[in-house]
């Protein structure tokens, strides 16, 4: 039975070597190849008949980008408007007037690196190497009058070009107008930001001064290049090489689905039908969403897009709008760029949260992040500390399996020097052995077994946490204390790996290996040094958790083997 317990603690390693592998890994997305990739949606003119009734219309009825490399963001060329800038106290903002297209978006809060404060995260760009533009538009059927779609020039209604959040007010408003004196239709385009939050709202104001009818469909769309190689390159300190980057999107009916940038060139268009859904784009700790304001049905797209740069589109089309002579209809949609802020995606969309990922143990990590860390954290304003009370929290409720481990390598301590003079009695035959340590496993009320159900249950927690580790943006570049400024990144100077790894050999020391052969014993002196090694390297609020937890299981062995022997003593005399 010792030899399983043996064998579980290899497995234990193995399972952090493979933790190891997947940090160390970089799925880098191919770049495809313009002659066998499959073509994004077809350009098709203003004017393409929407079916009647409710009906959603297909992507392909909305006009695609022909050339990325001259769509919306691209830099200002000799008469094109310039873009506006808008800034509030988390965002700053670029907003292209042709389509009325968010084409810049930094997150003030959210440095790159926390030694370049300055130099902030982008999560839409115009830089062709990084692109990463938000467009919406209109379409009209045929017969109606033509409409704005995302290549539509719009003017400021107020005729400035730059906006700033004022000092005590909670939101800034951006309006745009474009007229067709022709028909009479007229599109007033609002962005309403908020202070403190990263979802602007979109309002469209669809006043129809004509005599005719007009109907057509409103489409929102991100379009975006996949990440450049240098970017994702591997490395224990660059969690970006391995996190998911693609396109998600939600339905109630379909749920969460997500697709890998790789796979959307691979495996060309998909699209699906919905009500009350939404569209987005991933990437580590960051997503960019838009969210009709109300439960409309609607037709999603995914299609890459192979003509110039290769990039990748998804979109979201309304149902039908209707707008009689004489009236307007106004339609809202939200638009979130920023962090994968658990709390407040969750308000803004059914299912949005789920743009954070924990991977096969989320129904582990998310509970204990919601009810045990994030509390202990509101509580202690510190990550670092509440990682630590985590731990105690969870040694507080193992504390009855654990207790049955320890004292169970107590008593094996206490019968090894019997089991070690079985040993030199039957020599090389092992099976007389194994029968004798079995008899006096049996005589003396010890079961080997009973340390291994505490490890399994640590190993799964200690992975979700991990995934929290890695996921959760509210720890992006936390500190703790003193050295540790940041518990996503290693520890700069391998002090809390350097404490782990000593914790480790000495609980390996407390730890009895009756019946051993001496190249057993030799691989488990050099386990704790293989498994520090490799933590070294991992994020330093993970090496502080088992750090503790190492700590306190140290200590409680110790004291219950002291306890042990005092007994086994007393009862001796």
């Amino acid at each position: 039975m010792n030899q399983t317990r043996s064998f579980l603690l290899i497995a234990w390693l193995a399972v952090a070597f493979l933790l190891f592998l997947e940090w160390n890994k970089a799925p880098v997305a191919p770049e495809p190849s313009l002659a066998t990739a499959p073509a994004a949606a077809a350009a098709v003119p203003s004017g393409v008949e929407i079916p009647d009734a409710s009906a959603i219309p297909s992507a392909t009825e909305i006009p695609a980008v022909v050339n990325p490399d001259a769509a919306m963001g691209a830099p200002a060329t000799a008469g094109a408007p310039a873009p506006l800038t808008i800034t509030t106290d988390v965002l700053r903002m670029q907003l292209d007037l042709r389509g009325g297209s968010l084409v810049g978006a930094e997150l003030l809060a959210y440095p790159v690196n926390k030694n370049q404060p300055d130099i902030k995260v982008k999560l839409l760009d115009s830089d062709p190497r990084h692109y990463s533009v938000a467009q919406s538009g209109l379409v009209a059927v045929a017969g109606s009058a033509g409409a704005p779609s995302h290549e539509a020039v719009f003017r400021a209604e107020d005729g400035r070009s730059e906006y700033r959040l004022a000092d005590g007010a909670t939101q800034l408003e951006v309006p745009l107008v474009w007229t067709d004196a022709a028909s009479g239709l007229t599109v007033r385009k609002t962005f309403i930001f908020t202070r403190g939050s990263y979802a602007i709202t979109q309002r469209q104001e669809i006043r129809n001064d004509g005599t005719a009818p007009w109907r057509g469909a409103a489409y929102e769309q991100l379009l975006r290049s996949p990440p450049a190689p240098t970017s994702r390159t591997s490395g224990l300190t660059n969690p970006e090489a391995y996190s998911f980057v693609g396109v998600a999107w939600y339905s109630p009916l379909e749920k969460f689905e997500k697709f890998k940038v790789a796979n959307i060139f691979e495996d060309g268009a998909q699209s699906r039908e919905v009500t009350s859904g939404w569209i987005s784009m991933l990437q580590h700790h960051f997503v960019l969403a838009w969210v009709p304001d109300k439960a409309e049905p609607q037709s999603f797209s995914l299609a890459p897009l192979t003509t110039g740069s290769p990039r990748y589109l998804v979109r979201g089309v309304s149902s039908q709008i209707e707008v009689g002579p004489g009236l307007s209809v106004t339609r809202d949609a939200t638009l979130w760029v920023g962090p994968k802020l658990q709390g407040q995606l969750e308000a803004i969309a059914p299912g949005l949260k789920l743009t954070l990922d924990y991977g096969i143990f989320t129904f582990l990590a998310q509970p204990m992040f919601d009810y045990v860390l994030k509390p202990l954290h509101d509580f202690t304003g510190n990550w670092g500390w509440a990682i630590i009370l985590t731990v105690l929290i969870i040694k507080l409720v193992l504390y009855p399996l654990s207790a049955k481990q320890y004292q169970s390598f107590a008593k094996m301590r206490a019968i090894q020097p019997r089991i070690e003079a079985l040993k030199e009695r039957y020599g090389e035959d092992k099976q007389k052995f194994q029968t004798a340590m079995m008899e006096l496993y049996k005589k003396e009320k010890v079961n080997p077994a009973a340390g291994c159900l505490p490890i399994l249950i640590t190993i799964p927690i200690f992975i979700a946490l991990y995934w929290m580790l890695l996921e959760s943006v509210e720890m992006r570049q936390a500190p703790w204390i003193g050295w540790i400024q940041n518990l996503t990144a290693p520890d700069p100077y391998f002090i809390l790996p350097v404490i782990n790894l000593t914790v480790m050999y000495l609980t390996q020391k407390m730890t009895p290996t009756p019946g051993m052969d001496p190249m057993q014993k030799k691989i488990m002196t050099f386990m704790p040094l293989v498994f520090g090694v490799m933590m070294a390297f991992f994020p330093s609020g993970l090496v502080l958790y088992w750090c503790t937890n190492g700590i306190l299981g140290l200590a409680q062995q110790y004291v219950i083997g002291k306890r042990h022997a005092e007994k086994t003593a007393v009862a001796a005399n």
